[in-house]
């Protein structure tokens, strides 16, 4: 298994079986996960909502890259920043945790 980071070529969407996916820069198509139970009112919600980020999606990705170009060097491999930057990010976004962050 490969063990270069996936980019996201396109925006999260539901498959027919109710996975969230996404293709990667690579052309192929990854599964997040499966979904709880939603209704089909609530799975067209979700969408919009994923449809409505795809512009700041795209800025993130933009500053990810930046951040990236600015990091790495002959001491910080990229595959080694994205790992911290992406671990980083998961850290700080996490609402279990209690350093009063949010």
């Amino acid at each position: 298994m490969d063990d270069q980071p996936i980019t996201p070529h396109a925006v999260p969407v539901f498959d027919t079986e109710g996975n969230l996916t996404y293709t990667g820069d690579d052309g192929r198509r990854y599964v997040v996960g499966p979904l709880p139970e939603l209704d089909e009112a609530q799975v067209d919600q979700v969408m919009q909502r994923l449809l409505a980020g795809q512009g700041l999606f795209a800025d993130l990705e933009s500053l990810a890259n930046q951040w990236l170009e600015q990091v790495c060097g002959p001491d910080l491999s990229r595959v080694a920043a994205l790992a911290l930057l992406l671990s980083s990010l998961e850290m700080a976004l996490d609402p279990d945790d209690d350093d009063g962050v949010s």
